[in-house]
């Protein structure tokens, strides 16, 4: 479809691009990559589809946002979807699964049974890594920026590597339920619990980490946190205790946003809400923020001067008999792609 026979305010038509919109990645302002990948979830899979089902939900949704009018008309534009990723995570997966399988029933990620397996997942990761790095490094060299639909929250430490490369210093927003401050989750070195721990570790310029709505997390991942001041924990509980002494959530969200730097990355892990949002997200705990204070605190970061250089959404997990998980999906996405847009005019 054309810009010129393009209609914002017509039927939603599917495009096989997200939004059902008419840009080509040339031209955009915002390039929307994918990384339909799973391999490491460690509760319940899924996530390698939400890219298709994020595009395909998203045509069912109106353009008009009061946050950003009007900045979608700078182009975001879809990248081509790299579907060998998908078959790589497919084949792969089994092997995740079988190492997972062997460590809940009391074995050893050292037992010779696993060791290769083990090696052929981490290997296979590297390699998913270095194509996501690739893919983001051509749009961003192009002047483009990039957001990332996963896929598992493994998928966008090649993006942050990318603009590790090509920023001086940055912080990073990231919404979750878990802290994924783990080494080697499972024995896996690139596992969905383990991508902070992997950025803090192999991007120096990340000079600040800010986790809202954290609510599931370990011993070690608390500590790791409490020893660096590049981690600062705005933990479910905490957040809500303030919430019932009388703080409101416009003032939370400004203590937030004052501990990031001027650029922010943002990582949007879709079970950072709450349950009805995402009821069939790979590892749902209870609690979380809800989608309209999601969007509030990406606007107050927005009104508070900071430029996001790129974002991520990820573990949206669809399903074939409700398709709740994708819609919040799409309208998390259109809130990044309005808010990222706006903050670079």
């Amino acid at each position: 479809m054309e810009q010129k026979t393009f209609d914002p305010d017509g039927v939603g038509v599917a495009t096989g691009t997200y939004f059902g919109l008419p840009f080509e990645p040339e031209t955009a302002d915002l390039v929307l990559i994918s990384a339909p990948w799973d391999v490491t979830v460690s509760y319940g899979a899924g996530t390698a589809y939400a890219p298709d089902a994020v595009i395909e939900a998203s045509t069912q949704l109106d353009f008009h946002d009061p946050l950003a009018p009007g900045a979608w008309r700078r182009g975001i534009a879809t990248a081509d979807v790299d579907y060998t990723l998908l078959e790589q995570s497919e084949r792969l997966r089994s092997d995740a699964e079988r190492v997972i399988d062997h460590l809940e029933g009391g074995g050893r990620p050292d037992d010779d049974y696993v060791v290769r397996k083990i090696r052929r997942v981490n290997e296979g990761c590297r390699a998913m890594n270095a194509n996501i790095e690739a893919q983001a490094s051509r749009w961003l060299d192009a002047g483009r920026l990039v957001g990332l639909v996963g896929g598992d929250h493994s998928t966008p430490y090649g993006l942050i590597r990318a603009l590790g490369k090509r920023h001086a210093s940055f912080g990073i927003l990231h919404v979750d339920a878990h802290c994924d401050l783990r080494e080697a989750y499972e024995g896996f070195e690139f596992s969905h619990a383990s991508i902070m721990y992997n950025v803090l570790r192999d991007v120096p310029q990340v000079t600040r980490l800010a986790q809202v709505a954290v609510r599931d997390y370990s011993a070690a991942e608390a500590a790791l946190a409490a020893s660096t001041e590049r981690v600062v924990l705005f933990d479910d509980l905490a957040l809500a205790g303030g919430r019932f002494r009388g703080e409101t959530w416009d003032a939370q969200c400004r203590r937030i946003v004052e501990m990031l730097p001027e650029e922010v990355y943002v990582s949007f892990d879709i079970d950072g809400l709450t349950f009805e949002n995402c009821p069939h997200t790979g590892t749902p705990v209870c609690g979380g923020i809800t989608f309209n204070q999601a969007v509030w605190l990406l606007d107050t970061l927005v009104r508070a001067g900071r430029r996001i250089i790129g974002f991520d959404l990820v573990e949206v997990c669809p399903s074939p008999e409700e398709r709740i998980d994708a819609i919040t999906g799409a309208r998390i996405l259109w809130k990044l792609c309005g808010q990222t847009l706006k903050s670079n005019d």
